[in-house]
């Protein structure tokens, strides 16, 4: 890695976490990242392990259910998000808009028609003021009861069209499954309507704070939105920004960091691989290694580069290295592969 590539991913480490201080409670790491993605809970919840320090995977599940300060909802490129619920509400309006026409597409091509949709989101919104919280399996009772179909991948995502209608969030956990909630139940009511700009310029702002320096087409393709809204955020908060000499841009006043992470595991769709367009200053050489068909394996991360996958059976972490690593990064990975085990099983690990 050349001096000024190391550089670049020595200062988004930093502005992940994964460099410096680890932020002290799960709510802190979801709002530096902004939107952590969440399809695969045990992933997410490694994601606030490896920025903090003693916690459990049970303490971002009380952050859900007890808190109430997390919340997981489909938002940004149209997969589950873990957010913080003050997030929700602009994150909601600003980039639930554009999903919309794909949710469409994929619920006519699992053999749902729009009245269908309507009813089943109807029934969704029903189910959730009576009974919920309820989790998906109690969801697909009640719309199999109303003839609304759910084979496939149909219930993903009609359960996808409540959510983006602002009707229903995952909220808090019930034993080892993530129940459904209706928003206006678990988060009152909402704030006055959200102004686009302002939106667009906390989106800017935010975004950097976890992932700068990057470009106008990084936070375009990490929010979701057309290039011209990154732009209009960015050109919103011009002032705060350094305009750096390589064409990236960051937040004025940040230090510079240079050092490298030490030795540690991340774990599957971890926020390091998904925040840029590129993904090479991280994976080199072995993306396909690390990226298989749209899954993001768990990875090792050694010196801000990927070095290695891992897996966990039962209790067991098993490493599987692209090269043969020096005694000290194994012995700080057998530490780390020690602290992932706790992490998820020192309380309630959900599948």
């Amino acid at each position: 890695m050349s001096g000024e590539a190391a550089d670049v991913v020595a200062q988004r480490l930093a502005a992940q976490l994964l460099v410096g201080p680890p932020a002290a409670e799960p709510a802190a790491v979801v709002e530096r990242l902004l939107a952590v993605q969440a399809q695969d809970p045990r992933g997410a919840r490694l994601a606030v392990r490896a920025r903090t320090s003693g916690l459990r995977a049970a303490d971002v599940d009380r952050a859900l259910t007890v808190d109430r300060s997390l919340v997981t909802t489909w938002l940004n490129r149209g997969t589950l998000h873990l957010v913080r619920s003050a997030d929700y509400w602009w994150l909601q309006a600003l980039t639930a808009p554009s999903l919309f026409t794909a949710n469409a597409r994929r619920l006519a091509q699992e053999g749902v028609p729009a009245a269908a949709a309507e009813r089943g989101v109807a029934v969704v919104e029903r189910a959730l003021s009576q009974h919920g919280p309820l989790t998906r399996p109690r969801l697909r009772e009640q719309l199999v009861a109303a003839g609304v179909p759910v084979a496939g991948q149909a219930l993903v995502h009609v359960l996808f069209l409540a959510s983006l209608r602002g009707i229903a969030v995952r909220g808090p956990m019930l034993g080892r499954e993530h129940a459904f909630v209706l928003v206006r139940d678990w988060l009152g009511a909402p704030p006055a309507a959200v102004d686009r700009d302002r939106a667009l310029a906390e989106l800017a702002r935010r975004y950097l704070a976890g992932h700068g320096p990057a470009t106008d087409r990084d936070l375009a393709k990490w929010a979701g939105l057309p290039l011209g809204d990154a732009r209009r955020g960015l050109r919103a908060i011009a002032g705060q920004l350094d305009q750096r000499f390589d064409g990236l841009v960051d937040l004025t006043g940040r230090p510079r960091p240079t050092a490298l992470s030490g030795p540690r595991l991340l774990g599957a769709f971890d926020p390091l691989l998904l925040g840029w367009t590129s993904r090479e200053p991280i994976v080199g050489t072995h993306q396909e290694l690390v990226t298989v068909n749209g899954v993001f394996r768990p990875f090792v991360l050694v010196g801000g580069q990927a070095v290695g996958t891992w897996s966990m059976t039962g209790t067991k972490v098993t490493l599987t290295p692209f090269g043969a690593f020096e005694p000290a990064v194994a012995a700080a990975l057998v530490t780390d592969a020690a602290d992932v085990v706790r992490f998820l099983t020192a309380g309630i690990e959900s599948a």
